[in-house]
């Protein structure tokens, strides 16, 4: 008998973070005898704030964010795929990509993660309070006069709400070193964040898009729509929640399509100090394939990033259709930086728009503030 393996693998505390890594490796395990794969996990913002290269050193595999890629590309802490000589999977892979979900884990010439899992924010909706969702920014401010919209303002939902709109637009973002936009263009975004904001409930200002889809799914009399947040299928899944929820398209200005959504989702990684890569790495291409995506990996409440699973009709008719209802935005979705030191403006941008929403500071400060954060980041 050949030595028993375990690795150790750290993922995100929810169930579409969760359940899926713990049902493959179980299957994994099955068929390959011998080997053992154990899942932890952290919360989503210690998942999205902790630096993978102090992970790398306790776990085989990380689920991670691929903004961190610039943190981590040649500082050793992760394998590069590339350099593993599977370059047929790894071909078969980018050819299977939603949108730019594989390639978002591509930096400096080397592919440091697998997609496992695509999102990006899409419009939600109570199909039993309202009909449809608004194609159009007037139509959300619409249900937003009415009382009938929500939105996830923490921090970073409201930098990436940000930069969606403005993407959306067409404004660029960060392609200046010495400026994060446009001052007008900063102007004009921020004043449409500032009337949405102004028009939800303010506990909207503390949730992320899980609270704002645990509010509409599991209270009667919750809002009706929200326009940006990052889906989630297992609300659109029959008896996840008392009230499930349709996913649709994001809204835009004008006739701009949903168009310029900032992409997320999470990609599977392994730490250079790993003993078993080459077991590691044939779980990660196995978990990324589109059998085990369309299969086991979906079935147990994973969200596939894998396009084959977003086109089959067997995964659209458990979720009320929500992979075709959202493809087109998650196809025009834009790639945020992803440069060393992005993260600390990340979170500092986020903080710096959260204090203008809270009524802390105003506009032409919080702009010049958010300049200066964006700037010291670029240095």
């Amino acid at each position: 008998m050949g030595e028993a393996i375990t690795l150790r693998g750290m993922t995100w505390d929810h169930s579409r973070g969760v359940d899926p890594m713990r049902a493959t490796s179980a299957a994994y395990a099955k068929s390959h005898p011998g080997v053992e794969i154990t899942w932890e996990k952290r919360s989503l913002q210690a998942f999205a704030d902790r630096p993978i290269g102090e992970m790398t050193a306790a776990y085989d595999l990380m689920v991670i964010d691929h903004p961190h890629v610039g943190e981590v590309a040649f500082s050793g802490n992760l394998v590069a795929f590339d350099a593993l000589c599977r370059d047929a999977d790894l071909a078969t892979l980018a050819a299977q990509s939603v949108g730019l979900s594989h390639p978002s884990y591509n930096f400096g010439g080397h592919q440091w993660g697998l997609a496992i899992d695509a999102a990006t924010p899409v419009a939600s909706f109570r199909p039993d309070l309202i009909d449809a969702a608004p194609k159009s920014w007037d139509g959300v401010m619409a249900l937003a006069n009415a009382g009938k919209a929500a939105l996830a303002l923490i921090p970073i939902n409201t930098l990436m709400t940000f930069f969606g709109l403005a993407q959306n637009l067409r404004y660029d973002v960060a392609e200046n070193p010495d400026a994060l936009m446009d001052r007008s263009h900063a102007e004009e975004v921020l004043g449409h964040v500032g009337e949405l904001a102004a028009k939800v409930d303010q506990r909207c200002l503390t949730l992320d898009p899980i609270g704002v889809l645990e509010w509409m799914g599991r209270t009667k009399d919750a809002p009706a729509y929200c326009p940006f947040g990052y889906g989630y299928t297992n609300y659109s899944r029959d008896g996840y929640c008392e009230f499930p929820i349709i996913f649709a398209n994001a809204p835009g200005f004008g006739d701009n399509g949903p168009r310029g959504t900032v992409i997320g989702g999470t990609g599977i990684a392994i730490s250079s100090q790993c003993k078993h890569i080459d077991v590691a790495a044939d779980y990660a291409f196995w978990i990324a394939g589109a059998d085990w995506q369309t299969g086991l990996y979906f079935e147990s409440g994973g969200q596939p990033g894998n396009a084959v699973a977003w086109q089959a009709d067997t995964t659209n008719a458990q979720c009320r259709n929500f992979f075709h209802n959202t493809r087109e935005t998650l196809e025009t979705a834009w790639l945020r930086p992803r440069y060393n030191g992005y993260m600390g403006f990340q979170e500092r941008g986020g903080n710096i728009l959260h204090a203008f929403l809270r009524g802390e500071t105003s506009k032409i400060a919080t702009l010049d503030r958010l300049d200066a954060a964006y700037r010291e980041s670029r240095t």
